[in-house]
Order: C-alpha cells, then structure tokens, then sequence
C-alpha cells in the first residue's frame, strides 16, 4: 500500500507534507512520519516526528488524560539528571529541524523544541514519536515503556478493490 494513502487513512484527512515514514509497526504501516518545518502551503510547522499509528494515538491519549503531561512536568522538576536530558532532546529536535529549513529563508518559521514547546512537556505524542523515530528523548522513552508492545493482531488500515481504508475489525489488543 502506497504510505500516503495509509497515513490519510490512519489520520482520517489528507497529510499536510510528503510522507516518509521514520519507523513501521510488523505489519509494515507507518507509525511515525517525517514532517518537514514548512507545510506543502508554507505553514511553519514545530513538530518533524508526527505520530500516526492509531494504537499508539490511543494509548497516549490515554495517559494525557490521566495527568502524563503533568506528571512528565513533575519528573523534569525533580530530577536535575532527567532535566539535562531532556533538554538535550529538546535542543537537538530545534537544531535538526531549524538546519531543514531552505537556505537564506525569511519567512515564518516554527518555534520551540519538542511539538514546539517553548518550556515543559506539550504533548506526550510528539516525546514518543521522537522516540520512536530512533532518537534519544528520556520523556518519549518513558511513554514507550508504557504503551509498547503495539502488538495488533491485524492491520489498522487495510486495501479493498483500490481503497485504503481503516479496517472496521481492527480493535486495541488486550
């Protein structure tokens, strides 16, 4: 299957940017996607590793309602040694994404680090798919440890006579 067409499927609308996927679940769908700082329209856009894996999406959104932002926060404040790393997560994610930017451009740029955080933890989905996307990010790392194995017995999307689709049988695994 042509990985736009999963992507628009798992996101339920079309994708803003190219689709390159930076990491896959075993069934060979994307999981996270490669987003360039600027949109097809120009937009600046903060966050480069965008999750779309409905069950990762899920379980995140799961722990976000639960108090992770917070907690995550709360981690930072009281550990010097996961502060500094985080940090560095957050300074790498700025420096990789700004050096993508078109040479000599003027424009409006994206901001922040990590799903454009200026200060704190924005969203657990952006810390995971940095994670996921093969970088070191202690707060992405953390999410992983409570929501992998994203071990689904059937593919989320599925192709029917041309049509990439959600699949109507998938379900979360228990």
């Amino acid at each position: 299957m042509d990985d736009r067409r999963v992507v628009e499927a798992q996101l339920d609308r079309p994708p803003r940017s190219p689709v390159v996927a930076e990491a896959r679940c075993h069934f060979g769908l994307p999981i996270v996607i490669d987003v360039p700082p600027l949109l097809d329209d120009g937009t600046p856009f903060p966050t480069t590793h965008y999750l779309t894996c409905p069950l990762a999406t899920l379980r995140i959104s799961r722990l976000e309602s639960e108090g992770g932002v917070r907690a995550a926060d709360a981690d930072i404040a009281s550990d010097p040694h996961l502060a500094t790393e985080w940090q560095h997560a957050m300074d790498r994610y700025r420096e990789q994404r700004d050096a993508r930017l078109p040479d000599g451009y003027g424009g409006p740029r994206p901001s922040g680090g990590i799903a454009g955080s200026a200060w704190g933890v924005k969203c657990l989905h952006a810390q995971y798919a940095d994670t996921a996307a093969g970088n070191e990010n202690p707060i992405g790392t953390g999410v992983a440890a409570s929501i992998e194995p994203l071990d689904c017995a059937m593919p989320c999307v599925v192709e029917s006579e041309g049509t990439v689709s959600r699949n109507p049988e998938w379900q979360e695994p228990t």
